[in-house]
């Protein structure tokens, strides 16, 4: 498969989803609320396919063996991690990106029920069917899928994708940057982290991965079109339900 027809396919997706009706819907507290209580759920599981790359790419067993890709690549991996795991905190210290999101939530009162439930047990069943759907479509994948079609779906499903629908939900939202201290730092944060460099060595990695073979490019290809799919059926599932908070709260 040629490159620039893969680069072509994602982009359209990663692009409709930066344009995603569902950033200018977030024009009170309330709605940021109900975006935070959804998008918790891909924060979370974003750190399985992380996960499931290091564990292919670099190695976390004991004994401890050297990894047989190249050392950028598992630098890559190793750094991901450690700004996922880790990260700087402006005022000093160090702190998981999760439990960042899950300081903003706490600021703006969204409730957090939901996801400590559901980390106790990992059952989806009580999830709502938009989550659930998200989340157990990457676990199968991380769990069960190939290591091009992880790399696909954690590289253009995510990394190279964020800092796109990040910067369109910050420019686009209304509700005020104040009162979300947090959520607008871990928003920003990521646009910094997962830019061009990050981009360039995600398909950098894939290379790598897929070689020539013709095979894993479509199994590549297939993993980062179908998670963008699930990212924007997840979006548009919170998007109707904002908008129904926001018609209620418009005044007659």
């Amino acid at each position: 498969m040629n490159i620039e027809t893969f680069r072509h396919k994602i982009g359209l997706k990663q692009n409709s989803l930066a344009e995603h009706p569902l950033y200018s819907a977030l024009k009170s507290n309330d709605s940021l609320k109900i975006f935070m209580e959804y998008h918790v759920f891909a924060v979370w599981d974003f750190m399985s396919l992380l996960k499931a790359l290091q564990r292919e790419i670099t190695c976390v067993a004991v004994p401890w063996k050297p990894s047989k890709y190249p050392g950028e690549l598992v630098q890559f991996i190793n750094e991901i991690v450690l700004g996922e795991e880790s990260d700087s905190l402006p005022g000093g210290g160090a702190l998981c990106h999760f439990d960042l999101y899950l300081k903003g939530m706490n600021e703006v009162g969204a409730s957090t029920d939901s996801i400590e439930l559901f980390l106790e047990n990992f059952d989806t069943k009580p999830l709502s069917e938009s989550i659930r759907e998200f989340v157990s479509y990457t676990l199968d994948l991380a769990k069960n899928g190939t290591l091009p079609e992880i790399a696909a779906s954690f590289l253009f499903g995510r990394e190279s994708l964020i800092p796109k629908m990040y910067q369109g939900l910050l420019d686009k939202m209304k509700v005020d940057k104040t009162t979300c201290p947090s959520f607008v730092y871990y928003v920003q944060r990521h646009i910094e982290i997962d830019g061009d460099e990050h981009s360039l060595l995600a398909e950098k990695c894939l290379k790598i991965l897929c070689g020539d073979d013709e095979v894993k490019w479509e199994q590549a290809l297939n993993a980062g079109l179908s998670s963008l799919e699930k990212r924007q059926k997840l979006w548009s599932s919170v998007y109707a339900q904002i908008e129904g908070v926001n018609l209620q709260e418009c005044p007659k």
